[in-house]
Order: C-alpha cells, then sequence, then structure tokens
C-alpha cells in the first residue's frame, strides 16, 4: 500500500475574489463579442478565419478560466513552480500572437487593428497578473481595473 501524503488544505478565497472573477469573464464575453462583429474579408484567408473564431474563443476562455489558486508558488525545494493562472498554453499564444498577425488583416482600420491588440495583451495581461499575484489583483482592484480597460478597448465601433 502506497502512502501519499494528504491533500493540501484548499485556500481561502479573498474577499471579492468571486465577484472579481464574474466581473473578469463577464468583460471577457464582451470583448470576444466585438472581436466576433468585426468585419471580415472580402475573400477568405486564414486570418480571417481565425479572428472570426480562435481568437474571440481565446478571449473568452481566458477571462473565463482565472484561477487565482494557480499561481506561481515556491516549490519544496526552493524552486519557483509557475501557475497558469487556469489558462492553457494554447490560449496563452494565441492571445499573444495577435500583434504578429494583424498586419495580414488589412481590410481592418488601423484603429480596430491597434483595439485588436490592445483587448489581447490586456486578456493576456489579466492571465499573468492573477499567475504573479492573484491576491494583490483582487484585494487591491487592478484586475477590476484590467477589466475596464478591456471593456473600454472592445466597446462597439460606432461608441466613442
Amino acid at each position: 500500500m502506497l502512502n501519499f501524503p494528504a491533500p493540501a488544505d484548499a485556500r481561502e478565497p479573498w474577499e471579492g475574489e468571486g465577484e472579481a472573477l464574474a466581473v473578469a469573464a463577464e468583460a471577457g464575453l464582451r470583448a470576444a463579442a466585438w472581436v466576433r462583429s468585426l468585419p471580415g474579408p472580402a475573400v477568405a484567408c486564414p486570418i480571417g478565419s481565425w479572428l472570426a473564431w480562435e481568437l474571440p474563443e481565446a478571449i473568452e476562455t481566458a477571462m473565463g478560466s482565472l484561477d487565482p489558486s494557480d499561481e506561481d508558488a515556491m516549490g519544496p525545494d526552493g524552486v519557483v513552480v509557475p501557475g497558469r493562472g487556469g489558462v492553457t498554453e494554447e490560449v496563452m499564444e494565441t492571445l499573444m500572437a495577435v500583434p504578429c498577425v494583424l498586419s495580414e488583416a488589412d481590410w481592418l482600420s488601423a484603429e480596430q487593428q491597434l483595439r485588436l491588440v490592445a483587448v489581447a495583451s490586456v486578456a493576456a495581461g489579466c492571465v499573468r497578473l492573477v499567475v504573479t499575484d492573484a491576491g494583490t489583483a483582487i484585494l487591491h482592484g487592478l484586475l477590476a481595473r484590467m477589466c475596464a480597460s478591456l471593456t473600454y478597448a472592445s466597446r462597439p465601433d460606432a461608441a466613442g
């Protein structure tokens, strides 16, 4: 019979954690909806499909999957064990690819392209914030401010 160590006690949620994560998920939904509302290319192309499907899905997934218990931690040997904030590497790669592929989306206005970079960067930044210091992000409103930036960047194109 194997003797496994007892599971560590589950951490207690921070004050306002549930609300902060709900705000993040809602901001992700709005941002993904905005990305989906962008015009497509006149002729079908891979980047057009990527912008219409994969990117908004990555934004929704990242913002809706934030997990403060999946933050960087110190291992028993003193080595940092990197966290993921509840988000897969594939989702992060999709978000981080936006600045590299937007030059191919020449049917979008410069403002739309810039706002896409902002949306993807803020979503990735929210994940990194949760990974590096979830408690501070939640308790001091940093995550809420990032979500406000995400909402502003993904406002409908007609809004000022």
